[in-house]
């Protein structure tokens, strides 16, 4: 599903990201933590009505290192009730 399913509204929250090139499927992880960690409460009642409540989860549990929040993380660990997993980074 591309990128033209992705409101107005939701866009400011992919600010870095080409919306154009994204897709919902594809891209889902990214566009769930992205909106989760940064949006208001209309870009996250979009998304928790595009994607299951377990992929919501999932990104929440499993949150990408270096992106969260820690205060948007611990939010949604909460809501979700979830335990986010600290993830180490790998410096190569």
């Amino acid at each position: 599903m591309k990128s033209d399913s992705i409101p107005e509204f939701v866009r400011p929250f992919l600010w870095s990201y080409d919306t154009a090139a994204l897709d919902l499927e594809r891209d889902k992880r990214l566009i769930i933590t992205q909106v989760l960690n940064l949006g208001t409460r209309q870009a996250t009642d979009w998304l928790r009505s595009v994607y299951p409540l377990p992929d919501l989860r999932e990104a929440v549990v499993h949150p990408a290192p270096g992106v969260w929040n820690k205060k948007s993380l611990a939010f949604w660990g909460l809501i979700f009730n979830v335990t986010p997993q600290e993830q180490a980074r790998t410096i190569a």
